[in-house]
């Protein structure tokens, strides 16, 4: 095997390894949510993750009962979030918030985010891999 022959097959194996791992770590919203579940949580956030392809908040919410659930919320890409308006600063550690989303299908503690509302009373998207367009109505309210 030339060494031209030799670069090109590890540059291809190289390249086919990184789109393994990229497709692995990324999922559609129909695989782990549930469009007909749509659910409002209220709370504060304790967690913000902005990574990609999906960011994370995660947030207190109080049960009916009194109990205390942290909520892991999964968001748009870092970039998406700042093109709807949502930066660093927009939502630390602490704020009260509501999220509009949609819960997912294994029953746990996280949910899809579509929209949120800061305590200004502004309504931004989260850059849901759902898509952006539309409020969910209702839907379990915690």
């Amino acid at each position: 095997m030339t060494r031209a022959r030799m670069a090109l097959a590890v540059v291809s194996v190289a390249l086919l390894s990184a789109f393994a791992v990229k497709v692995s770590a990324h999922h559609s919203f129909a695989a782990e949510f549930d469009a007909t579940k749509p659910i409002t949580l209220k709370g504060s956030i304790t967690k913000v993750e902005r990574i990609n392809p999906h960011g994370w908040i995660h947030m207190d919410v109080k049960t009916p009962d009194g109990k205390v659930e942290n909520w892991a919320i999964e968001t748009g890409a870092p970039t998406a979030l700042a093109r709807a308006g949502i930066r660093r600063d927009s939502i630390p550690i602490g704020l009260e918030i509501v999220v509009k989303g949609y819960r997912a299908k294994d029953g746990s503690t996280t949910a899809n985010g579509n929209i949120i509302t800061l305590p200004d009373g502004r309504d931004l998207s989260l850059a849901s891999s759902l898509g952006n367009t539309a409020k969910p109505a209702g839907g379990g309210e915690r």
